[in-house]
């Protein structure tokens, strides 16, 4: 740990009269100053490489337009210095699972007399600071570590600086980093992926890890020959003979859409603006499976704009990946629980498509506000779902994610301050707030919106909130302002009525929220009406049932079951055996909540094969509810954890209340 770090070239220098060179500020309290979004302009590299401008539009807007909440959770003060373009020059070392290089970051200065450039950093072993000519050495302080944050890195610049140089490296165990052995991978190579939201991107590139902050970037790429490396930018598609590759992302993007995967993958075309990345093996089965994707691309553009990314690619990984999907820009990261065999779990895609609008495009200013990213996501996945697969498709997707709101809010209680779209997550780690409040809660609102004013006014409506605020960030507080000028306002009373306030910053949820239901589910209530009546299960009629309606049948069946009932179950539809994830999570989830012991072996070799924190959450929490279970817990958790991502070992760690 360095509290202060200053060069003998910098002390050289610092004797010829340079008092700029004095030693640092201290280190920034995070939230400290309010954030703002970079602007990104065209320029000139060191070396006199062309550095491409960001598309127009791609600035902060107006100041006014500026976030008035500062982010809690960044160390950087981007009102003073903000970055606007990155450029990473990276070495990939597999044995020593590290990346090392240098990090070149080209600045904004928005105040006349800044000195200090403030850049957040958890982990990297920062091993010099240079400025414009990459030569001159610059002083900087670490400032002490802080939970979940990492360290301040406080960067003593000249004022009206353009460049600054940090040579770096991670550690072994960075928390955004996932590397697999070829036997994690699955493959005759070892594999490398990032995951950078909410606030991971430190721990691999110096950077202002805000969302209110966007940049370019373009990256080198050194890695051993036979492997391919790719990230949130323009990919290559096919492997180079020297193992080095060069990327650009000529759109700016927040740092937590920062993104790199290496390994042994291939790539298959689904048309000319789309593809999909895999393992060798998973390829063709990937391709089959994501094979609407650009259908999906098509709905999304007729009903919210123009997709402004370029190419929208996907990388499937193994399934130690800790999410569903990742929409980094250009490649979305997904994981491989999704190839289902009959195309039943592809709204993942649509979902982390649907970022491509909202996320990606306009952004949540800070964490606290991330329903603005995900509410807003999960709305315009069902409208893409429903383009493509009709209404009745549609509505199951709402209904399942109703239920799963009801389950949260009862887990965390309607009263709980968590349960509020608008959270205080101020000293907690971001990923706190990942819940079905955000996603559901959010998309529901925006539901109950469209019923008040129609679908066509809220199409318009939506449209018109992409395009004036591409690329820039939003709170809550400007988009219920912007929501009421341009939209609700021509409706006398509706603002009222629909109690903006009482979504957006009460717990719970409103009376005002509207039910959606199911018609395709109504045949499934009767199933399980049958079955609770005492109908066995091989009379029931489940012909042309999908992954959603199992789910929904599975979900509310009468509790408790007798072992002989859950016997019928299994041994009339073979949920133990099944190849479909998501269906083998809820009849996991129903065995060990009825205690049913021939569903063990599967669960142990489900929990140790899969990394989906989705699905690994609830399934350690109901094993650890009993002492019995708890240990069965601990046992197989020493043998899974090695090979789960660092975010999801976090979590789990917690439930289990694990020590090394």
């Amino acid at each position: 740990m360095r509290a202060f770090e200053l060069s003998t070239l910098a002390l050289t220098v610092l004797a010829g009269g340079m008092p700029w060179l004095f030693a640092c500020a201290s280190a920034p309290h995070p939230a400290a100053t309010a954030s703002g979004a970079a602007t990104a302009r065209g320029g000139v590299a060191p070396g006199g490489a062309a550095v491409a401008p960001g598309q127009a539009g791609a600035g902060a807007g107006d100041a006014s337009a500026a976030p008035a909440e500062a982010d809690p959770h960044s160390f950087s003060r981007p009102s003073e210095v903000a970055v606007e373009h990155l450029i990473l020059d990276l070495s990939v070392d597999f044995p020593a699972r590290r990346l090392s290089g240098r990090a070149s970051l080209r600045l904004h200065s928005k105040s006349s007399g800044a000195d200090t450039l403030y850049l957040d950093t958890r982990d990297l072993d920062i091993q010099r600071v240079t400025l414009e000519d990459g030569k001159t050495e610059a002083p900087f302080t670490l400032g002490d570590p802080v939970p979940h944050l990492g360290r301040s890195l406080a960067i003593r610049i000249p004022p009206g600086t353009t460049w600054v140089h940090v040579d770096y490296a991670t550690a072994p165990d960075a928390a955004a980093l996932q590397w697999l052995t070829p036997a994690q991978a699955g493959s005759a190579l070892p594999l490398l992926f990032t995951q950078s939201e909410a606030i991971l991107a430190r721990t691999w590139v110096p950077c202002q890890d805000t969302p209110a902050v966007r940049q370019t970037y373009e990256a080198t790429v050194r890695v051993p020959p036979g492997f391919l490396a790719l990230m949130s930018a323009e990919n290559p598609t096919a492997k180079t003979a020297d193992g080095i590759y060069h990327f650009r992302m000529p759109q700016p993007v927040p740092s937590y859409l920062l993104a790199l995967a290496v390994g042994d993958l291939a790539w298959k075309q689904l048309s000319n603006r789309s593809g999909v990345y895999a393992l060798p093996e998973t390829l063709e089965r990937a391709a089959w499976e994501l094979a609407d994707t650009p259908r999906m691309m098509a709905a999304a553009e007729k009903l919210y704009g123009p997709y402004r990314w370029g190419r929208y690619d996907l990388l499937v990984l193994p399934p130690s990946y800790p999410y569903g999907g990742m929409e980094n820009p250009r490649l979305t990261f997904a994981t491989p629980t999704i190839l289902a065999g009959d195309r039943s779990l592809v709204s993942l895609v649509a979902h982390e498509l649907a970022h491509s609008w909202s996320g990606n495009l306009v952004t949540n200013a800070n964490w606290n506000d991330f329903w603005l990213n995900e509410g807003f996501t999960v709305y315009i996945e069902r409208r893409i779902m429903e383009a493509l697969y009709g209404k009745d498709y549609a509505d199951m997707l709402a209904v399942l994610g109703r239920q799963d709101l009801e389950d949260t809010l009862r887990e965390k209680g309607t009263d709980s301050p968590d349960t509020r779209l608008h959270l205080d997550l101020a000293g907690r780690d971001p990923d706190d707030g990942v819940s079905d409040i955000a996603y559901e809660k959010g998309a529901l609102l925006l539901t109950t919106v469209e019923a008040a004013v129609g679908r066509e006014r809220f199409d318009r409506f939506l449209r018109g909130y992409f395009d004036t605020f591409a690329f820039q960030s939003m709170d809550s507080r400007r988009f219920v302002a912007y929501l009421k000028a341009h939209l609700l306002d021509t409706h006398p009373g509706l603002a009222e009525s629909l109690r903006l306030d009482d979504w957006i910053y009460a717990p719970g949820l409103p009376q005002t929220a509207i039910t959606v239901r199911s018609a395709a589910f109504a045949r499934i209530d009767q199933a399980i009406a049958a079955f609770a009546a005492g109908t066995p299960p091989a009379q029931l009629d489940t012909k042309g049932w999908t992954t959603h309606h199992w789910l929904r049948f599975l979900r509310n069946l009468p509790q408790p079951l007798a072992p002989a009932r859950m016997a019928d179950l299994d041994s009339s539809f073979h949920f133990t055996d099944t190849g479909n994830d998501e269906i083998l999570d809820a009849w996991l989830l129903l065995a060990l909540r009825n205690t049913y012991e021939p569903a063990g072996a599967a669960l142990e070799r489900f929990l140790i094969a899969v990394g989906r924190r989705k699905y690994l959450q609830p399934l350690y929490t109901e094993l650890a509810k009993t002492p019995a279970g708890a240990e069965t817990a601990l046992r197989i958790y020493a043998q899974a954890r090695p090979g789960y991502h660092p975010i999801t070992r976090a979590a789990i760690d917690k439930i289990l209340d694990w020590r090394e």
